[in-house]
């Protein structure tokens, strides 16, 4: 069996951040829509969706870190050459004590059977939406592609008008079981059955949709609702959209993962927004009731005090995005920028001269002196 970390390319000691980011790398460059038709992609895709469904997962991934597998029925200590401890410890005390400890048996010991119901794997899509979408909420129309129970075979993987048959090696277990001597008694190793793979069914005559396999890869298309106040790589799920499970199991889960788009206008911090309010000269020193644009394009009045410098930033409570599943919202933070003019008429300079010797303030008597002047004090 493969190892998962291999699988996603991380190390063991990989956090769960660094997973994320190799999974979704792995999961742009083998996605089936970008290589449609081949089959060794698809392949590699479903690996990878499984590997990331444990790993993804603390309580699996410790399992597996422990045992080598996620499997609750499994042997947990099949690092040891596969060796059943119960067979093992059972014969050792059945010779030393006269059976006296028969509980250690492998008759009581459950397996899992290949036949049980297996859950459908969980599956994740991108979805991008602008951050006036996410301000709103949007209904949205994806793609995806996942594994779904063969319609042509029922999911038997057999050729219709057949069916599958027990395996007679294993007799339908998935395992064999092998009885060796050693210096401490008999053990008992336990491995997958060659013959049928530990499916526990021999396959005759395959069907020719899914070739065998039960399933066949198909994409479906999927309204989706994203609520208002997502914020970027923010997970939502979607009960019962994922793969579909096996021998009855129920389906998996679907996970959109939200990419919001930049704004030219706006800067998005949490539920708060940023943005630009230009003033005059005259508006900061003397103060003014201005307009700003909102994100969602309506007007605010906000009050700007006088004295009001280059920098400064005044607040439009509630007006910034709302936070998801919520009825409250962020605020609205408005940078104060002082436009300085770089075309002057006559009488303007005239005036900004007048100014100028009213402040004792040394000007220039080039065009460009005063608002040199007034930019150093401004902005140094």
């Amino acid at each position: 069996m493969e190892d998962l970390y291999e699988i996603l390319e991380v190390s063991r000691d990989a956090t769960q951040a660094d997973i994320k980011k190799a999974y979704r790398k792995l999961v742009k460059e083998y996605h089936p829509d970008a290589h449609p038709g081949d089959k060794d992609v698809e392949e590699k895709f479903k690996t990878i969706n499984a590997a990331y469904s444990v790993l993804n997962d603390p309580e699996k991934r410790a399992r597996y870190d422990q045992f080598g597998t996620t499997d609750p029925n499994s042997n947990p200590f099949g690092g040891m050459g596969g060796m059943d401890l119960g067979d093992l410890f059972g014969d050792l005390f059945s010779q030393a004590f006269g059976g006296g400890f028969g509980g250690f048996s492998s008759s009581s010991r459950r397996q899992s059977s290949p036949n049980a119901p297996r859950r459908g794997n969980d599956i994740e899509t991108l979805v991008n939406v602008t951050l006036l979408e996410a301000m709103t909420g949007v209904t949205r129309d994806i793609n995806v592609m996942k594994w779904e129970t063969c319609q042509h075979c029922s999911g038997t993987g057999a050729k219709p008008g057949t069916k599958p048959e027990t395996c007679s090696r294993c007799k339908g277990t998935g395992q064999v079981r092998q009885t060796q001597q050693s210096l401490f008694g008999q053990f008992v190793s336990i491995t997958t059955c060659p013959d049928c793979h530990g499916t526990g069914k021999i396959i005759k005559e395959k069907c020719d949709e899914c070739e065998g396999r039960g399933q066949v890869r198909k994409k479906h298309k999927l309204e989706v609702k994203i609520p208002a106040g997502v914020e970027r790589n923010m997970r939502l799920r979607i009960p019962g959209a994922g793969e579909a499970g096996t021998n009855g199991g129920p389906a998996g889960d679907l996970y959109l993962i939200i990419d919001v788009g930049l704004d030219a206008n706006f800067e998005r911090s949490g539920a708060d927004l940023h943005t630009t309010l230009i003033l005059t000269y005259p508006q900061a020193v003397l103060g003014t009731e201005a307009e700003i644009k909102t994100l969602d394009g309506t007007l605010e009045k906000i009050s700007v005090p006088a004295g009001t410098s280059h920098g400064q930033i005044l607040k439009v409570k509630g007006k910034g995005m709302p936070k998801v599943n919520s009825k409250s919202r962020g605020d609205l933070y408005a940078h104060v920028f002082i436009e300085i003019p770089t075309k002057l008429t006559d009488k303007q300079r005239e005036l900004i001269k007048s100014l100028a010797d009213e402040m004792k303030a040394p000007v220039s008597e080039n065009k460009s002196g005063f608002t040199d002047w007034l930019k150093e004090k401004l902005f140094s």
